[in-house]
């Protein structure tokens, strides 16, 4: 049986004026694991950080720290055994080195202070910033310094509000794995609230997508990301194509779904005669001209197709295929160059059966 959540919510609501803005019926983050909350802006993701760091108390419902409801009695005491880093790193009009110790001051914790400190200025990179003042720093640099200070402390949970968000590209590329691997290195209970699902893809070990104040879908990170529960998750997460079809037959684990016309082989279990919905995510289909032969791979699906619109995009191209129905693939720009994939083009879309999965009713 797995154990109580180090901080948990438990039929929690949040009203500003009346208006609901956060109804979360059951969240928790359990020893050692990093939950990544996602969603869109004003989705109640930053609310939901400071109702679970007590920081602001909820209109209903309780938050529990190792099992015990807080209370405003003890919320600083439980406070104090968390960290907390947001979007815009607050630093004190200090150096490098002194606002990373700020927290231990802050908390009487004077033994080895040198070396805790010293510890995390190394393992975030910053030790040769340690006596540069904090209003000197880049926008990367005052991060890791927000971070290390949080780290410093060895708080039983570490709450992250957004902290990529204001970094530029090779800033947060270089940040991002870092961290990653720090805290599952250490071990730091963790929860993070991000719009970005390239960020809970990477950090995650369960995601909770959170869509207007709810939670939408909770579960490992591969299995929001590769099986949706809802068409808003599928299109939230990066599932462009959306098809629905009728099942045509069932054996050995592969499913026939008929759509548009077209026969797909699927690897997902529905009963024949059932109209269903379909996912699949760009990244999962592959271009070939159609004046190629098809390639040794384990794709089951081969459609033929017509480009009707080609979209510059960071980091591919996005390029849209009629077969019958708008698939959507991302290419690389060298690809699409080496291709000739312009519009009007005949290609071949090819994906694997394990690509396109079932997604529920909203």
């Amino acid at each position: 049986m797995r154990p109580s959540p180090v901080v948990e919510l438990a039929g929690v609501r949040v009203s500003y004026g009346g208006a609901p803005v956060l109804d979360v019926p059951a969240l928790g983050v359990h020893e050692g694991e990093i939950l990544v909350v996602v969603g869109p802006n004003g989705s109640g993701k930053s609310t939901l950080l400071r109702v679970a760091g007590l920081l602001e108390r909820p209109s209903q419902g309780v938050v529990r720290f190792r099992g015990r409801p807080t209370d405003a009695a003890h919320s600083l005491a439980e406070r104090r055994r968390m960290a907390t880093v947001f979007q815009h790193p607050l630093l004190a009009d200090m150096t490098v080195a002194e606002n990373v110790a700020l927290g231990l001051s802050f908390r009487g914790r004077t033994d080895d202070r040198g070396a805790r400190v010293e510890r995390w200025l190394e393992r975030l990179a910053i030790a040769p910033l340690r006596s540069q003042r904090a209003r000197t720093l880049s926008g990367g640099q005052a991060q890791r310094v927000a971070l290390a200070r949080a780290l410093v402390l060895e708080p039983e949970v570490l709450l992250l509000d957004e902290p990529f968000a204001g970094l530029d590209a090779p800033s947060r590329a270089d940040l991002l794995p870092e961290v990653a691997a720090i805290l599952r290195h250490d071990r730091v209970t963790t929860m993070l609230v991000t719009h970005d699902r390239g960020e809970a893809q990477a950090l995650g070990d369960r995601v909770a997508v959170l869509m207007a104040g709810r939670i939408a879908q909770l579960d490992e990170t591969a299995r929001v990301f590769h099986a949706p529960a809802s068409e808003t998750v599928a299109r939230f997460i990066g599932v462009e194509t959306l098809m629905t079809g009728r099942v045509l037959a069932r054996d050995a684990g592969v499913t026939v779904v008929e759509v548009a016309g077209r026969k797909l082989e699927i690897a997902a279990l529905a009963d024949v005669g059932e109209d269903v919905r379909l996912g699949l995510r760009p990244e999962d289909v592959t271009l070939l001209l159609a004046t190629e032969a098809a390639p040794l791979s384990s794709a089951r699906n081969y459609l033929a197709g017509t480009i009707v619109r080609v979209t510059p995009s960071t980091p591919a191209i996005r390029v849209v295929v009629d077969v019958g129905f708008p698939l959507v693939a991302t290419v690389t720009a060298r690809s699409v160059a080496e291709l000739g994939l312009v519009e009007g083009a005949r290609v071949i879309a090819a994906f694997k059966a394990s690509a396109a999965h079932l997604i529920g009713p909203d």
